[in-house]
Formats: C-alpha cells, sequence, structure tokens
C-alpha cells in the first residue's frame, strides 16, 4: 500500500521564494504542496483550514510574522510541525521562532535534496534537521542566553546519568548516530533515551531540549 504523501504549505511574502520552493517539492512522489500564505496571519488561518503536515515558515512578513505565527499554529494546530527558513542575519529571529515552538530551521540557501530531508525529518518527529547548522547557530546565541543555576528547573533532577548525557549530546546539536557512536550504545538505545528526556522533561521535540539544556546552564 503506498504511503500518504506529506502535506506542505508553503509560508513567504516573496512569489519567487513560493514558486521555487513548490517546483522543488512538487518534483518528489511522496511530497505534496497543500496551499501557500503570504502572512503569517493567513498561515495560521491556513493550517487550522488545511491541517498540513510540515510548514515552511518565513519570518519576516507583513500583518504578523513567523515568530508570532509558529506560537499560534503550535497552539491551535499542534499536529503541524514548522520548519523555520532563515539566513544568518536573521538568527535572533529564529531563534525567537523555536522558542514559540517551531520544529526546527534551515538556511534559505538549503540546497533542494536537504530541504526535502529536512521536511521528511520534520514530518517523522526529529527536530534537529541540521545537526551541523544547529551547532554554529546555537553558539552564537550561548551567549545571549540567560544561565540559570540547574536546581531553577526541577524536571532536570528526574533524568537518569545517562539521559543526562544524552541531553547533553542533543544540545550540542550530535544526532542519533553521532550520540550513538560517542556512547558506545545503538542507536535505538539512544531514540528510547530521547523518548524517556521529553517525556520527563514534559518538551515538545529536540528543539526544545536544546533550549532547556541551554537556558539551564548544562552546555
Amino acid at each position: 500500500m503506498t504511503e500518504p504523501r506529506i502535506r506542505v504549505l508553503i509560508v513567504d511574502d516573496h512569489e519567487l521564494i513560493r514558486r521555487g520552493m513548490r517546483m522543488v517539492l512538487d518534483a518528489e512522489d511522496d511530497l505534496q504542496v497543500v496551499g501557500e500564505a503570504v502572512s503569517g496571519a493567513e498561515a495560521v488561518h491556513l493550517a487550522g483550514e488545511l491541517q498540513p503536515d510540515v510548514i515552511l515558515m518565513d519570518i519576516r512578513m507583513p500583518e504578523m510574522d513567523g515568530i508570532e505565527a509558529t506560537r499560534r499554529i503550535v497552539r491551535g494546530t499542534p499536529a503541524s510541525r514548522v520548519l523555520v527558513l532563515t539566513t544568518f542575519d536573521l538568527d535572533e529571529y529564529a531563534f525567537g521562532s523555536l522558542r514559540a515552538g517551531a520544529s526546527g530551521f534551515l538556511l534559505k540557501n538549503t540546497p533542494p535534496d536537504q530541504l526535502t530531508a529536512a521536511i521528511r525529518a520534520i514530518a517523522a518527529g526529529d527536530a534537529l534537521v541540521s545537526p551541523r547548522v544547529t551547532r554554529s547557530m546555537l553558539d552564537l546565541f550561548a551567549t545571549r542566553l540567560p544561565r540559570q543555576a540547574e536546581a531553577a528547573d526541577p524536571r532536570l533532577s528526574a533524568l537518569t546519568g545517562r539521559e543526562r548525557e544524552v541531553l547533553l549530546a542533543i544540545a550540542k546539536g550530535y544526532n542519533n548516530t553521532e550520540i550513538g557512536e560517542s556512547l558506545f550504545v545503538s542507536e535505538s538505545t539512544v531514540k528510547t533515551h530521547v523518548g524517556r528526556i521529553l517525556l520527563k522533561l514534559d518538551l515538545r521535540d529536540r528543539v526544545q531540549a536544546v533550549i532547556l539544556a541551554y537556558e539551564a546552564g548544562l552546555v
């Protein structure tokens, strides 16, 4: 039986960018563009109406920016996962969107094959789409995030020693394969640890785990 296609909503106020993304996605058998939005407000409306699996979200748009749109979509349409597309000069806005609930981000000059792979990863529930980009971006924020005492978040005390090691690796941008290699465990074991970490910390996905780890001063 054929697997259902991943339904994607493109959000960007530049027609040329939307058209380019649609061309890339339409060439993939397992991806389907179900709509386009030119503003954050329209994105919120279409997300509720179309219920897409993944939303490609721009940040600077008229009426409502991508950060606020992401916040409203995550709250109102939690099954839809937001993938932010940004540029280096917009890194602060990208981080704001992650805190608003986005599941990840990519640079707008990401090659087409990496973009489609990222969409599939986001749809499958993997938030840290591009670990190396994540590392470099989070390094920029490390000096700006408030450093709090670990005791300030009592949830961390619920983690086992191994789970703390996995959380630290996630925060450094490692993917499951890299974590398994560094801790000498299987990838399936890493996935189990990640699931338990998200459950114990009451987090939506790996991005929120990264933010928590940075804010708690673990990194």
